[in-house]
Order: structure tokens, then sequence, then C-alpha cells
């Protein structure tokens, strides 16, 4: 491990599951730089094994030491497009893994790699294991960006949101006097992605198009929103362990046949609303709202958000100078970097841990 360098590369595979995300950055004298991108596409059968891996199945372990491997391969290849744009050395490689499992209140989060595999293909020290010691440390182990967000954005006496809307929608307040709460609010774009998936056979809704087509259906979006996860108080954090195909299909058997265009809008609604109501329930007067991660660019969420804020201003986090489909990447660089300082990373108040923590275990190359 480089003892000089500041040069990180972060690599997030979020519950979206479409491929991973990679960022070069740079914390020189602790500011926070983001240098290139890279973005490495998973492939299918990986896609594939991965969500058969977020339910109890036959052979389990053989089967995610398995795509473990695959994982590897693919984050050692958003590496090795990342190296050749880096001025120095690079100290480490952080990685998040891939979440299958996510049960705090079991006491264990699970997610999938094999970080000495991608140390040996790529000749860097890699980083990982982020969760678990906020876990043992009585936390949720999520979520664990609003400590980033804070050092990216936050701006001392003007409080802000900052909304991730991956497959998991998740909130960090920077409430301007120093504090940051955060916690997961539910269903980002999960089962959005899974209901234009099964009914269009498209990964997700480019810019919400298709929930633009259709009309929220109230009696519905009730149900949806008659889940104690959204009434439990924070700290909290969730996953497909809880919002999934099983769980939207037994919300549906009660309405007959519905417009499929109906239900994508109004599961874009249930986002929408979930999100508004927890900002809501931290009684911070925001100046505006930024949103990254995918959900960012689905102008129709976006809307939606805004309107259920009665009008806040919501825009994405590239108004503050870091791209949307960068910050998770850029988060876990600067968890590595926090880790290479043998600094904290995780915010108590936030995830319920018994105190600060040094985040991440270390593969050396």
């Amino acid at each position: 491990m480089s003892e000089t360098s500041s040069l990180i590369i972060g690599l997030m595979s979020g519950t979206s599951l479409d491929g991973v995300d990679g960022v070069l950055a740079d914390f020189a004298g602790d500011s926070i730089r983001s240098i290139a991108a890279a973005f490495t596409p998973f492939p299918p059968e990986l896609r594939s094994e991965l969500m058969a891996l977020q339910a109890t199945s036959e052979n389990e372990l053989e089967r995610e030491a398995l795509a473990a491997n695959g994982l590897a391969l693919c984050y050692a290849d958003c590496v090795r497009q990342l190296l050749p744009s880096s001025p120095g050395p690079v100290a480490a490689v952080a990685v998040h893994g891939q979440t299958i499992r996510h049960r705090p209140e079991l006491g264990f989060t699970r997610q999938t790699n094999n970080p000495a595999l991608l140390a040996e293909l790529t000749g860097v020290d890699v980083i990982a294991d982020f969760r678990t010691r906020d876990i043992a440390a009585g936390g949720q182990g999520a979520p664990l960006v609003p400590a980033f967000h804070e050092a990216a954005f936050g701006k001392p006496g003007t409080a802000r949101v900052v909304v991730n809307i991956g497959g998991i929608g998740n909130i960090s307040v920077l409430h301007g006097d120093g504090r940051v709460t955060g916690f997961d609010t539910g269903p980002g774009n999960v089962l959005m992605d899974l209901w234009i998936g099964r009914h269009l056979g498209k990964a997700y809704d480019e810019d919400g198009a298709w929930a633009a087509s259709g009309a929220v259906y109230l009696p519905l979006l009730d149900a949806l929103l008659d889940e104690p996860f959204f009434r439990q108080p924070a700290p909290k954090s969730t996953g497909r362990d809880l919002f999934h195909a099983g769980w939207l299909d037994a919300k549906l058997k009660d309405f007959g046949a519905l417009a499929a265009q109906d239900v994508m809008a109004t599961l874009t609604r249930l986002t929408a609303v979930t999100i508004a109501d927890a900002i809501r329930g931290e009684h911070a007067a925001v100046d505006a709202v930024y949103i990254c991660g995918g959900g960012a660019y689905n102008a129709t969420l976006q809307r939606e958000i805004g309107t259920a804020l009665g009008g806040a201003l919501v825009q994405s986090t590239a108004a503050l100078g870091i791209a949307p489909n960068r910050v998770e990447a850029l988060a876990f660089a600067w968890l590595g970097y926090r880790f290479l300082q043998r600094a904290p990373g995780n915010l108590p108040a936030v995830t319920g841990a018994r105190g600060l923590r040094i985040l991440g275990a270390l593969y050396p190359a």
C-alpha cells in the first residue's frame, strides 16, 4: 500500500444489478476530485445468477462463490479502464461488492465479492467489506453514503438533502449545523425496473416515459404504502430481502386487471411519496433536494418528488459539481481513503452503531 498516493479507485455495483460503476478519484489535501469514470455491464448470465441469489435456492454456497469470481472479473475490467487515466500510482481499489442479503436485525449483511482475486488480477491493493464492522457495532451497516455526502456536498449554515435513488432509495439530510441524519426510504428503482422488465422486456423506464403514459391508481398506492417499513423509525435500512416480486404481487392480487402503465405510474409515485415523507419527517428547512443514482435520470420521478414536496427545488447532484452516476462509486473511493487514513467512515447517528468505526478490510496486491 502506498503511504503517499491519494489516488483511489472506487467500485460500486448496486441493487439495480446492471453492472459496475467505477471512479478514479484524488483526495489530496482531503479534497474530493473525480478524475475519470468507467462502467462495466454485467454479462446477462451473471446478472441472472446474482438476481437468483437474492433468495434462498439450491446449492447457494457454490453458486455464490462462482458468482463472486465472475464479479471480480467485471471489477478488474473496470479498474483496467481507469488505470490509464491515473496521474500516479493508485493506492487502492475500494470495492463495495454485490449485496445479496441484508439482515442487520439478525446481525449480518452479505456483499458477494472475491477481493483477493481482484487484487491478483489488478496488482493493486483492495479494500472491501465496508458494512460488517458497523453491524458488529450494533448498526444497520447502511446507509454509509451520508458521511461522504456531508464531505462532498455539505455547506455550513445551509440545509440540504441528498437523495440516492438506486434500486433502493436513501436520504442524507445535511442540516447546516454539522448534524447529518439519513436512512433508507424504501424502493427506489427496484420495483419499477421489475415491472417494466416483466411487461416490456426493458431494464428500466427511460426518463420515466412509460410511467408518464399511465395514471396513478390511488387505491393501489394506499395498499403499497401500507407497509410497516415505511412507518418504522430510523435508523433503518432495507433491500431486495423485503421489496421484491413476491411483495409486489401480494399487493396487486386484490386489484384484478390494471393497465400495466397505470401500475408503473403508481410505483413511480410510491418511490416519490416515500422519499418526500422521509424528508418531511426530518423537519429540516432545506434549500434544495439533490438527486444522485439512476433515479436522477428519470424526469417523471424527479417531477413527482418535487410535487410531493410542495414544489421544492429538485435537481441532480450535477448542480453541485458531481455527476449523479459517479456519486456512489466516489463515496466508496472516499471510504477507502478513510480506511487508509485509519479514520472512521460511519455515522452512528445514521446507522445506529455504538460509535465511530474504521470500515473495511485490506487485501494486499
